[in-house]
């Protein structure tokens, strides 16, 4: 059934339906050369349909297959790549980097290295070659360096061509394909040729329809260069030892995935990292089947994950060294006998004593009695630190380990430790409670996890065998903001007035974090920037340390008449400068989720009193919307609750913190109707 958006208001509203997807045509695979680029790609006419891209890539090959090593088999990925620049903010294209992960004494290498930058001058195709001895290597991250080079010569109307090879030992980092860029692509092939010895699993995302996809069984022939027969390798997996002038047949699997017309993926309202949606494939090995050898499972397991981290000193080698702690916990002990107060009591020692640098990890950096001592640590030396002094006060606190969600979703079919950037304590509560514990952010209550916590599962790393298990990252605070608005307008037009604000759960963390970086004065400023014509000459606010109550601001004020002359009838409306004023919402089609984080209340109660001997003839209509399967709603009233005055009150409600890309279209209008109906006018008459 089609989803439809419900409605109880005064004019037509037409029925919207989830945005349907595009069939492809099954496409034949594209033929390019290396190095000999094609005279269309230098004509204008042949990027009309492309004139809000900085770049096109023209077309993005990539192979990964098995060879045979004197270690043993290796993985070898081939890269051809070309690309047109059309402006000048495209000329990043020219940067590229490719990762080459290393572990012990192995590691990824790079060769093969090559690439021209082709301008059309004069009429005459100028090629300008890439000195590979300029790329350069960077080291990004333990077990990760990147290599990076830059094309030549890039302009306006250039194409760029380069082309590598990787070679790579690690059978688990089947690297993945990446169909999707910030820049539209006319073609993106990829093929894998897997021989029978190794088992993967596939894992296609993203909202782009394949092209071609195929799966043909092969065969082919591995040349061996050592003697003896198949032995276990030292690095990740069996090998074979034989005459180096001896081969071996092999069946294999071919896979071949091609995306053609994809259009840039580009960041909307309300997303997460684009790495959650990015039209991709991934790759994980499940097993080994080597002749004379049983099935190897090589997968990794959660249970397994559960058991690593337990017995790393980094991790679980912290949780119950808060011994140090001892002599400023026990009077909280005494102090707080309900569990959950004497958790926040504990947080907030742990919050008082410890700043947070702004790193994200699950691993401890130092000693929690030394992250103590500096007053400072990432994010997990704060956390863990937590955990162990809610543990010392008898509180039995768990880690809870969760990608943040510029980090990306986490993929329950693969148990990867890598998918994770973060941890959080879970303390237990009476009647089945949970409650979910963070120390980083001190303008937080106690368990409120900070906004980029919120990627809706984390999993739990518990001390008993099997107890592992996923956590809801729900959260039971709102977005939550209360407007209650007392105006008075005169004959000529002035406005002027009260204004309170309430800002509570995850409002009030937003509003506090720029009350702090901005300062009162500059909060207010700026708030009155957005409406020129205000005036705020009084103002106050309240509960700003009280983090388990609202925050509250209070102001004065006046807005001037465009004209100063009395009016026999004045147009106002009042709701429009306090509501959202745009929608979010400006494309016509989204394929991603749309993600709040948490649900969403945002109330407004305006009160307008009128000048003598005007009245309004005519109230606007009462509204209510709703969207499908208790999504939201919206209701509008409208009242003269004495004479004189008009009461005007909207209630945005949006019960969900996602929602889906096939829900977008009814979000969507379901915005435009609520801003439409905030900004209908009040027409005030003289009587």
């Amino acid at each position: 059934m089609t989803p439809k958006l419900l409605a109880c208001l005064p004019f037509a509203l037409a029925l919207l339906g989830a945005p349907a997807g595009r069939a492809q045509t099954p496409a034949k695979p594209v033929e390019v050369k290396f190095g000999k680029p094609e005279l269309a790609d230098f004509e204008a006419k042949s990027f009309a349909a492309d004139s809000g891209a900085a770049a096109v890539v023209l077309y993005d090959f990539g192979t990964t297959r098995f060879e045979y090593g004197p270690t043993g088999f290796v993985l070898v990925t081939e890269r051809l790549t070309r690309i047109k620049v059309l402006k000048k903010a495209g000329y990043d294209v020219a940067t590229v980097e490719v990762g080459l992960y290393h572990r012990d004494k192995a590691e990824e290498k790079l060769s093969n290295l090559r690439g021209f930058t082709y301008n059309m001058v004069g009429g005459k195709l100028e090629k300008t070659k890439l000195e590979t001895g300029t790329a350069f290597t960077e080291e990004r991250s333990k077990h990760v360096r990147v290599r990076k080079f830059t094309l030549p010569a890039v302009r306006e109307g250039a194409v760029i061509e380069y082309a590598y090879s990787v070679t790579s030992d690690f059978f688990q980092n089947f690297q993945d394909w990446t169909f999707q860029r910030e820049y539209p692509t006319r073609w993106s092939e990829f093929r894998a040729i897997i021989p029978e010895y190794f088992d993967y699993k596939l894992l296609l995302q993203g909202y782009v329809p394949l092209a071609l996809q195929t799966r043909e069984d092969g065969s082919t022939q591995f040349t061996v260069r050592q003697a003896g027969g198949f032995t276990e390798g030292t690095r990740g997996g069996t090998v074979r030892e034989a005459p180096s002038s001896e081969t071996f047949p092999a069946k294999t699997t071919n896979y071949h995935w091609a995306m053609q017309n994809v259009p840039a993926l580009r960041e909307e309202a309300f997303m997460t990292t684009p790495r959650d949606y990015v039209a991709r494939i991934d790759f994980e090995l499940a097993g080994t089947r080597f002749p004379g050898s049983a099935y190897r499972n090589v997968a990794g397991t959660w249970e397994k994950i559960n058991a690593d981290l337990l017995q790393d000193a980094e991790f679980g080698g912290q949780l119950d060294r808060g011994g140090f702690l001892a002599e400023a916990i026990k009077p909280l002990v005494a102090k707080y006998p309900d569990p959950a107060a004497r958790a926040a009591a504990v947080r907030a020692l742990v919050v008082a004593a410890v700043k947070h640098d702004g790193t994200n990890t699950f691993y401890a950096s130092a000693g929690l009695k030394k992250t103590y001592e500096l007053h400072r640590g990432n994010s997990a030396d704060v956390n863990l630190l937590l955990i162990a002094a809610l543990r010392q006060a008898g509180l039995p606190a768990e880690p809870v380990i969760l990608s943040t969600r510029a980090h990306g979703r986490v993929n329950q079919n693969f148990p990867l430790l890598e998918q994770f950037n973060y941890v959080v304590g879970l303390l237990p509560l009476p009647g089945n409670q949970e409650l979910l514990l963070d120390a980083t952010d001190p303008l937080l209550p106690c368990g409120m996890l900070p906004r980029r916590c919120l990627s809706q599962t984390g999993r739990l790393v518990a001390a008993k065998d099997g107890a592992g298990r996923w956590v809801s990252l729900l959260p039971n605070q709102r977005h939550n903001h209360f407007q209650e608005v007392k105006l008075s307008v005169d004959a000529q037009g002035n406005v002027s007035g009260q204004v309170r604000e309430e800002y509570s759960g995850y409002s009030a963390a937003d509003a506090r974090e720029k009350l702090q970086t901005l300062g009162e004065k500059k909060y207010v400023s700026d708030m009155a920037a957005h409406h020129p014509s205000w005036e705020i000459p009084t103002y106050k606010f309240a509960a700003v340390a009280e983090l388990a109550q609202p925050l509250a601001l209070r102001y004065e004020l006046r807005q001037a008449a465009s004209s100063p002359a009395t009016a026999t009838e004045l147009y106002l409306s009042p709701l429009a400068a306090f509501g959202e004023g745009r929608n979010p919402f400006g494309q016509a089609e989204r394929n991603y989720p749309v993600d709040f984080g948490a649900p969403t209340q945002d109330v407004i109660m305006l009160t307008l009193t009128l000048p003598a001997g005007y009245g309004v003839p005519e109230l606007p209509k009462q509204a209510v919307l709703a969207l499908p399967e208790q999504g939201g709603r919206f209701t509008y009233s409208v009242s003269a609750p004495t004479p004189g005055t008009v009461q005007l009150i909207s209630r945005l409600t949006l019960d969900k913190a996602i929602y889906g890309a096939g829900e977008y279209a009814n979000l969507r209008e379901f915005y435009r109707l609520v801003l439409a109906k905030q900004a209908e006018a009040l027409v005030i008459k003289k009587l």
